[in-house]
């Protein structure tokens, strides 16, 4: 199989021909057909990612498939079906194995790309509100709204019955999280977020994957007993927050990262999927792919989000 591997941390990654991986007990092998790409993939390259790979390896963390080929003990019934999974690594490949209980199976009206990219960034958003207990009528300040989580949480906090409002850079972008279902907007180039914010009532729960300077703003624009959602930092700049404002405001903060979630409340994933394939089905939500990249050009794909070229969702198609 054509894999694209990470030889040197840092650098770019390069295809390899690769044996096919051969499903262990309980495992399944699955024909990737697109697989997508995450800003945690970029710093896994860097080697500044929480889980650590050690070189040579192959990063991608969901996929959409075919099960090709099960192990001992897998049931039979899964061969041949199209689902979607999240391996953690190993997606940047025409083929990778994981437990078949790890697999899920796709609607009929979702496309390959928007499966591959529907598992992290979706279930992120859903299972963090529900962690911050958003409420109807609460009003959702989302960072970076037009970003591969960002805008999966507008859509996500609408559907929960929020008041959304959408920070992210430049017109075209804030036109998408208005299309995403975005109440207000506001630019993150030269804007006062702060003020903004506020003159709009401030905010009850901030969902930032962000960081750096947009998040210090947001929380002095947060409401007496509002909850922040740190849930990662594009921007490079891991912010520190000021103890006494979070007790001035008695205001939450709920660190989230899907993969630790997952492996603290292994049911908590299966039912936020149940949910949102729901609200796919009944056209609530409708995933946003800006770019399909081949396989072969998968840095590209990494530099894409690493320039905030993208919208929504990138895939690498094989």
């Amino acid at each position: 199989m054509r894999a694209m591997r990470v030889r040197t941390l840092g650098a770019r990654m390069v295809a390899e021909d690769l044996p096919d991986p051969v499903p262990g007990p309980g495992e399944v092998r699955i024909q990737v057909r697109a697989c997508g790409v995450n800003f945690a993939d970029t710093l896994m390259i860097d080697g500044r990612y929480q889980e650590r790979q050690a070189p040579p390896f192959t990063p991608g963390m969901e996929v959409c498939g075919t099960v090709a080929a099960l192990g001992p003990g897998a049931e039979p019934a899964l061969l041949g079906r199209r689902v979607a999974a999240m391996p953690g690594a190993g997606g940047f490949a025409e083929a990778v194995c994981l437990p078949a209980a790890a697999c899920v199976p796709v609607p009929e009206g979702m496309t390959d790309a928007q499966a591959a990219g529907f598992i992290i960034a979706y279930a992120t958003s859903l299972i963090a509100l529900q962690r911050a207990a958003l409420a109807p009528g609460e009003t959702l300040l989302v960072l970076g709204a037009a970003g591969g989580v960002g805008l999966t949480a507008v859509e996500v906090g609408r559907q929960m019955g929020a008041t959304v409002i959408a920070c992210a850079r430049g017109a075209g972008k804030l036109a998408v999280a208005r299309r995403a279902g975005a109440h207000h907007l506001i630019d993150s180039d030269g804007a006062d977020l702060r003020a903004e914010v506020k003159a709009l009532g401030g905010a009850d729960v901030v969902y930032d994957p962000v960081g750096g300077a947009l998040f210090d703003q947001a929380l002095r624009a947060t409401r007496p007993g509002a909850r922040l959602l740190p849930l990662g930092f594009a921007s490079g700049t891991v912010p520190q927050i000021p103890a006494n404002i979070l007790l001035v405001k008695n205001l939450s903060v709920i660190g989230f990262y899907l993969g630790g979630h997952a492996r603290l409340h292994p049911e908590a994933l299966p039912r936020a999927l149940q949910t949102l394939f729901d609200w796919f089905d009944q056209g609530c939500i409708a995933p946003h792919v800006s770019h399909e990249v081949p396989l072969d050009r998968a840095n590209d794909a990494l530099e894409l989000l690493r320039s905030r070229a993208a919208t929504g969702k990138v895939v690498v198609t094989i």
